[in-house]
C-alpha cells in the first residue's frame, strides 16, 4: 500500500515474542487480516495483540509515536463506555523487524466494513454516546498539535490539490472542487478544543446486530476541533440514523458544517491513494463522498 512498506510475517512475530516475552511463547500467533493501512496486525493467544509498523521510518520517531499512541489509548480506557485497546506492553526491534512495535488488548467484534451499521438508529445513538464521552475527557489545557485534522480546514489545500489531481478519471473533480471551494472557508469561530478519537472510519468501529460494541485505533486521540469526531456521521449513517446523531449531540448548523468538511478531506485521499492497493478503503471514500453530494449536490 505504500512505498517502501516493511514486510511482516507470522514468523517474525514469533520471533519477537519468543525473545521478548518469554511469557507468551506458548501462545499461537495469527495474522489478522483486515483493511488496515498503518500496522500489520497479529493476534497472540486470545487477549492480545501485536501492531507492528508497516512504514519505515527512524527507530527514535517510531518510539515516540507509540508511547504517544499508548498515552492515548490509557486516557480513553474506561471512560466512554465502550471497549477500546489497552496498552499492554512495547516490543524492540529484532528479528529481522527494524522498528518498535507495540502489544495491546484484543477486543472482539467486527468492523464496521463487513457488518454495515449505517441504517441502524441504535447504532447512531451508541455512536452519539462515544462521541460525547470523548469529549468530556478534560483536554488538561492541551490544544490541537498541528498535525494531521483537527485544525483550520484549508491548511489541508495543498493535499486536496494533490487528491483532486490524482482522482481524474476516477471522480468527478470539478464537482468535487467546488464542494472544497466553499467547505475551507467554513470558520472556525471560537469554538475550544475538546478531545476526539480522530478516526471514526468503519473499519476503525465494532460492530454487532447493528449496535456499537468497541472503537479501536485510538491512538491518534487527544484534542482537536469539536466538529472532528462528526466524521462518522457520514463515514458510517445513512441519512435518518445521521440526523438522530446530530440531534443527540446538539450539533449547531457551524459544527455540523465542518465535521462534514472533514469527512470530504479524509474521503478524498481514501479513493485514489487505495484504489489498487485497499479497495476495502477505496470504497469506503467513495461512499462517504456519495454520502456528502447528497447533502450538498454540486
Amino acid at each position: 500500500m505504500h512505498e517502501g512498506q516493511l514486510s511482516v510475517t507470522a514468523e517474525t512475530v514469533r520471533g519477537l515474542v519468543d525473545a521478548q516475552f518469554p511469557r507468551w511463547r506458548g501462545l499461537p500467533i495469527r495474522r489478522v487480516d483486515g483493511a488496515g493501512t498503518v500496522n500489520a496486525i497479529f493476534r497472540i493467544g486470545a487477549g492480545l495483540v501485536a501492531r507492528l509498523p508497516l512504514r519505515g521510518g527512524e527507530v527514535d520517531a517510531t518510539w515516540r509515536e507509540l508511547r504517544a499512541e499508548q498515552a492515548a489509548a490509557r486516557e480513553l480506557a474506561g471512560r466512554t463506555g465502550f471497549p477500546t485497546p489497552e496498552p499492554v506492553a512495547l516490543g524492540e526491534p529484532g528479528a529481522g523487524y527494524p522498528l518498535p512495535w507495540a502489544v495491546q488488548t484484543w477486543l472482539r467484534g467486527v468492523v464496521a466494513t463487513e457488518q454495515d451499521p449505517g441504517g441502524s438508529v441504535a447504532f447512531a445513538h451508541d455512536l452519539a454516546a462515544f462521541i460525547g464521552a470523548v469529549r468530556a475527557i478534560d483536554t488538561r489545557g492541551r490544544t490541537f498539535d498541528g498535525h494531521g485534522r483537527g485544525g483550520e480546514l484549508r491548511t489541508h489545500d495543498r493535499w486536496l490539490a494533490t487528491c483532486f489531481e490524482r482522482s481524474a478519471g476516477l471522480l468527478d473533480v470539478p464537482v468535487l472542487r467546488r464542494m472544497w471551494d466553499r467547505m475551507r472557508e467554513l470558520p472556525r469561530g471560537t469554538a475550544a478544543d475538546v478531545m476526539n478519537h480522530g478516526d471514526l472510519i468503519p473499519g476503525n468501529v465494532l460492530v454487532s446486530d447493528g449496535r456499537l460494541t468497541g472503537v479501536i485505533d485510538v491512538g491518534g486521540a487527544g484534542p482537536a476541533d469539536p466538529a472532528l469526531d462528526l466524521v462518522g456521521a457520514w463515514h458510517l449513517l445513512d441519512p435518518g440514523p445521521r440526523r438522530v446523531l446530530r440531534d443527540r449531540l446538539d450539533c449547531d448548523d457551524r459544527t455540523w458544517e465542518r465535521g462534514r468538511a472533514w469527512a470530504f478531506q479524509q474521503a478524498m485521499g481514501l479513493v485514489w491513494y487505495y484504489a489498487e492497493t485497499n479497495p476495502v478503503m477505496s470504497r469506503t471514500g467513495r461512499r462517504t463522498l456519495d454520502r456528502i453530494a447528497q447533502d450538498i449536490p454540486g
